[in-house]
C-alpha cells in the first residue's frame, strides 16, 4: 500500500518482522525506554490493548507486529503526530488490528468502554512542566507532563482496565514512590518491577513496572537490564530484546 511520506519525515527499519515506521526528523522520536516496554507486555491472542500517549505509534505498532494481540489502539493527543502514527500503521499493514485515536486521554471515555481491555500501556512524559518556553512544542509536549500528569494515566489506565488486566507502563526511578502511591489509589496493584541501568554499576534510569487492576498485594523485582557493556556496546540482553520475533522477551 502506498504510503504519502512528507518533507521532514524518514522511514525508519525497525529490523524485526518487517516492520517501519515513520518519523519527524524534527519532532520527537521514539527511544529505547518505548522499545523496552513493549516487549516487557504481555499479551495473548484474545488481548485488548490500548496504548496511552502513543505518539509515533511504536509501541501498537511493535506489540501487534510481534505478537497476535486481537486489537490494539493507540491514544495521542497531537493531531500531527496521530495523523503520522496512522500511516505507520497503513504502512505495516496492520489496519485490521490497529487503530490510533486522536484524542487527549481524559476524555477517551468518549470512545472507548470502561472495564473492557485485558492490557493497558504507557510511555508518558517524564519530566515536569516547569521552565518549559513554548508549551505546544510537539517535543514539550511529548516530554513534560503538559497534557497529561502521571495520575492522569494511571486513573486512565485504571478505568479501562477489566478487573484482572494489566498496566504496563515505563518511567523514571525517581517516581517510583508517586507511581506506587496512585497506582495503589486507583486499585492498580503494582505486581512487577524491573531496573533498568545503563551499565553495571551506574544508578537506574528507567524502570519497568507492571500492576494489575483488583491484584492481591505481592510484588516481584526482577533481575535488573543493562543496557551497554564496559566497552561501549550494547549487551546481549539488549540485542536479544530488540532481534526478539516475540513480545514478552523482558
Amino acid at each position: 500500500m502506498e504510503v504519502i511520506i512528507k518533507q521532514g519525515e524518514r522511514i525508519d527499519d525497525l529490523q524485526v518482522n518487517g516492520l517501519r515506521i515513520i518519523q519527524d526528523t524534527n519532532g520527537f522520536c521514539f527511544g529505547m525506554d518505548a522499545v523496552l516496554l513493549a516487549n516487557f507486555t504481555k499479551v495473548n491472542s484474545k488481548s485488548k490493548v490500548v496504548d496511552l500517549g502513543t505518539g509515533t505509534g511504536i509501541i501498537p505498532i511493535l506489540i501487534a507486529g510481534k505478537s497476535s494481540a486481537k486489537e490494539v489502539t493507540g491514544v495521542e493527543i497531537q493531531d500531527e503526530v496521530a495523523e503520522m502514527a496512522q500511516r505507520s500503521v497503513r504502512l505495516n499493514g496492520l489496519e485490521d488490528r490497529v487503530r490510533i485515536v486522536n484524542e487527549d486521554m481524559k476524555e477517551i471515555f468518549k470512545h472507548l468502554q470502561v472495564n473492557s481491555y485485558n492490557v493497558v500501556t504507557s510511555n508518558p512524559p517524564y519530566m515536569h512542566p516547569d521552565g518549559i518556553k513554548n508549551p505546544n512544542d510537539k517535543k514539550a509536549i511529548s516530554r513534560h507532563e503538559i497534557a497529561c500528569g502521571l495520575e492522569d494515566v494511571i486513573f486512565t489506565a485504571s478505568r479501562l482496565l477489566m478487573s484482572g488486566g494489566k498496566f504496563f507502563m515505563v518511567h523514571r526511578p525517581t517516581r517510583l514512590a508517586d507511581i506506587m502511591c496512585k497506582a495503589r489509589k486507583h486499585k492498580l496493584e503494582p505486581k512487577v518491577i524491573k531496573f533498568i541501568h545503563p551499565s553495571a554499576g551506574k544508578s537506574p534510569n528507567m524502570v519497568l513496572i507492571q500492576c494489575t487492576k483488583g491484584g492481591k498485594p505481592e510484588l516481584k523485582i526482577m533481575e535488573p537490564l543493562y543496557v551497554y557493556n564496559e566497552d561501549g556496546n550494547y549487551t546481549d540482553a539488549i540485542k536479544e530484546i530488540y532481534s526478539s520475533e516475540k513480545i514478552g522477551a523482558i
